[in-house]
């Protein structure tokens, strides 16, 4: 029997997605399973996008340029310029998705053994995209004590060897739901700039901000120009996460003409991704105040009911919508399989993301888990209820 590649045998599996065998057991069962392992929101793509494709009366779906449509590209810049962050229609690749564009912007500029630090816990396809890269992840550890805030500059100093190529952050962060201070976002500018790195930014969740929030993009830093690539996605803030667009921004034009022959070998992003994208852009400031406030008393209510549960602790998130929180268990991965099989409140059980597989580190976040409130608040009051129980009776539990 001919063998599997070593690089196929060394990708991990998704965190995310590995318990739905279990999932569809319990369904099976008759079991309602509250999907709260995945960020997929139940809030309504804008209206005119969703017009926009029904109206597309073409006959043809022909490939569009390899970097997209310029049209959906300029829409782009005057979205950004209107955010405060000056960036040239010239200096966008429309990829497909957010996932596309790491894996393009990790191949064109780190070779195969080089290395990319990254705080964790961070989002778990990261390790996806650094193994089809030959890159490898070198974590520097945020704690949930303090909030997940952004680790000490000294502790990404003490990373950096000579295969450090870049760092990755993601902000508002995906699991923590994390913003991190300007400040700290201006000292990270500082050591990119020292050492000479490439700064990866993942900033798909820019318009979820809460309590007065503001995530600074990596492109208003100053003097490291050279060295940024912002990745972006519709995904998450059109909830359009299949239409499968995302954009790989730099200034540096001869990164970008490396992208571009990356771009060009798989021809073209998606036709009716970028136009449902383009029509998106129209789409009013109240479609994102609207959707804040739905996110907002979401988080409230989950974080506010899990902390009330005896022994758990869930920071509150300042944007996105997951929270990391930590559990009285002896291991996260037991414990989300163990919800799903032996499991029940009312016919309902809760599947979340075990918190390990968004760590690099042997046996991080081992008593963690990610919890995505993408869903209304009746079902994230009866999810919190399971969760309280749940824990009364499991085996494993540890205080």
């Amino acid at each position: 029997m001919p063998k599997i590649s070593s690089i196929g045998n060394a990708m991990p599996s998704s965190p995310i997605r590995k318990l739905m065998p279990f999932a569809n057991a319990a369904k099976a069962e008759g079991k309602q399973v509250i999907h709260l392992n995945i960020g997929q929101p139940d809030i309504d793509t804008p209206e005119v996008a969703l017009k926009e494709l029904k109206a597309d009366s073409r006959t043809v779906v022909e490939y569009s340029p390899s970097e997209g449509y310029a049209s959906y590209r300029d829409g782009l810049s005057k979205y950004y310029k209107g955010a405060g962050i000056d960036v040239n229609s010239d200096e966008i690749v429309v990829t497909t998705g957010g996932s596309e564009a790491l894996v393009f912007g990790f191949m064109s500029c780190m070779d195969p053994g080089d290395e990319v630090i990254i705080p964790e816990p961070f989002y778990a396809n990261y390790r996806g995209f650094a193994q089809m890269a030959g890159v490898n992840i070198v974590p520097v550890t945020a704690v949930i004590d303090d909030g997940f805030e952004l680790p000490p500059i000294s502790e990404f100093e003490k990373k950096i060897t000579p295969k450090t190529k870049a760092i990755l952050i993601c902000n508002p962060g995906n699991p923590t739901g994390k913003v991190y201070a300007p400040e700290a976002l201006d000292n990270l500018a500082q050591i990119v700039s020292d050492n000479d790195l490439y700064l990866f930014s993942d900033e798909v969740y820019r318009e979820f901000c809460y309590d007065g929030a503001v995530a600074k993009s990596v492109l208003q830093l100053d003097g490291i120009e050279e060295n940024v690539v912002l990745i972006d996605s519709v995904s998450k803030r059109y909830s359009m996460c299949g239409a499968r667009i995302g954009a790989l921004i730099t200034k540096n034009k001869q990164l970008k003409d490396t992208v571009m022959k990356f771009a060009m070998t798989r021809l073209s992003p998606p036709t009716f991704g970028q136009i449902a994208s383009e029509a998106a852009l129209k789409a009013p400031e109240q479609y994102f105040s609207d959707v804040r406030n739905r996110y907002v008393k979401r988080r409230d209510l989950l974080v506010e009911g899990l902390n009330a549960i005896p022994g758990v602790t869930c920071p509150k998130p300042g944007g996105a919508f997951y929270a990391v929180c930590k559990l009285p268990i002896d291991s996260s991965d037991a414990f989300c399989q163990w919800m799903l099989e032996h499991f029940s409140h009312e016919g309902y059980t809760v599947m979340m993301a075990p918190a390990s597989g968004f760590y690099a580190s042997e046996c991080a976040g081992a008593d963690e888990v990610r919890i995505a409130y993408v869903l209304d608040l009746p079902l994230l009051e009866r999810a919190v209820k399971c969760l309280a129980l749940a824990l009364e009776q499991y085996p494993g539990r540890t205080k």
